[in-house]
């Protein structure tokens, strides 16, 4: 088998200028959403690289979006400094939390989509409750001390990235908070199935596995560029490799023991290389760049 090798399945360009996000549908994951600068997001399926549904309601970039388990619903965040809450089959907006004051970067669900958290450039982290009709958040964490980027949720717990160089993990049952010291910018953060340890990319072109535990650094993986920008990385075949993009156009992985780089594709047209999702069940990866294309990758 060869990890996510030359050979492209699809190159998609609905997006008029950079996408900045992708993922796939909860489940199976049989359809990707992508989100743009030019305000729309876009549900694919991947398979026959058709576009089957538009979804058109912010009046700024999308910068992040998140899933619900059952597929009925999605979250997108972006310039508009709200999050909005769309219903998938009518394409229609069913709530908007506003209470951030700059551009949100980064959200997600909890495990049964019942809390959506959002992170800004307002160096804040909300928590709203999507059941009831309260427009407040539940809670605001304020410990960043620039802008949050990234987030992951997992089993009664919120890790974040921020431009402070710090990982910071909420403890939702004990009430604490536990900070890991990167020392540079925090572009991504993504977590292990297990939950032991997690994925750090920064600006010094350097992505860690964090041991959440101790917080010592497992490995580290190098050779792409990510100096500048915001570039997502994220595990592969059941958490056997790491995949990230890079600022010059190409998609890398490593051996997630080694550290050994394995892949090293150009796509893009040499642009950056913003986002990436895999989807283990397909053996598919999906990469989002500033060109404005949307490239699906199979495995052989």
């Amino acid at each position: 088998m060869v990890l996510f090798p030359s050979h492209q399945a699809a190159t998609i360009s609905r997006h008029v200028g950079p996408v900045h996000c992708v993922t796939y549908s909860a489940g199976a994951g049989q359809y990707i959403l992508t989100g743009g600068q030019d305000r729309k997001i876009h549900l694919f399926n991947p398979s026959t690289s058709s576009l089957i549904q538009t979804y058109d309601a912010h009046g700024y970039e999308v910068l992040s979006l998140a899933v619900s388990p059952d597929n009925a619903r999605f979250a997108s965040v972006g310039g508009d400094k709200s999050a909005f809450l769309w219903d998938v089959a009518s394409a229609k907006t069913t709530r908007r939390f506003a209470g951030h004051y700059a551009r949100i970067n980064a959200c997600g669900f909890n495990h049964d989509a019942s809390v959506l958290v959002t992170g800004s450039f307002d160096a804040t982290v909300r928590l709203w409750d999507v059941k009831s009709n309260s427009t407040k958040p539940i809670m605001v964490w304020d410990e960043g001390k620039d802008s949050i980027t990234s987030l992951t949720l997992g089993d009664g717990e919120v890790v974040t990235g921020c431009v402070d160089g710090k990982v910071r993990r909420y403890d939702l049952r004990m009430g604490q908070v536990y900070v890991d010291v990167i020392g540079y910018p925090v572009t991504s953060v993504s977590q292990t199935r297990d939950e032991n340890a997690v994925l750090v990319s920064s600006l010094d072109g350097t992505i860690r596995l964090m041991d959440k535990s101790s917080g010592g650094c497992l490995q580290s993986y190098k050779g792409h560029k990510n100096a500048e920008f915001r570039v997502g990385s994220t595990f592969a075949m059941m958490d056997s490799y790491v995949v990230s993009g890079s600022e010059d156009g190409e998609v890398w992985a490593w051996d997630i023991l080694e550290g050994k780089n394995v892949v090293r594709e150009k796509a893009h047209g040499g642009k950056v290389v913003s986002a990436i999702a895999v989807n283990d069940g397909r053996r598919e990866m999906v990469t989002a760049g500033v060109d404005g294309t949307v490239v699906v990758w199979k495995t052989e």
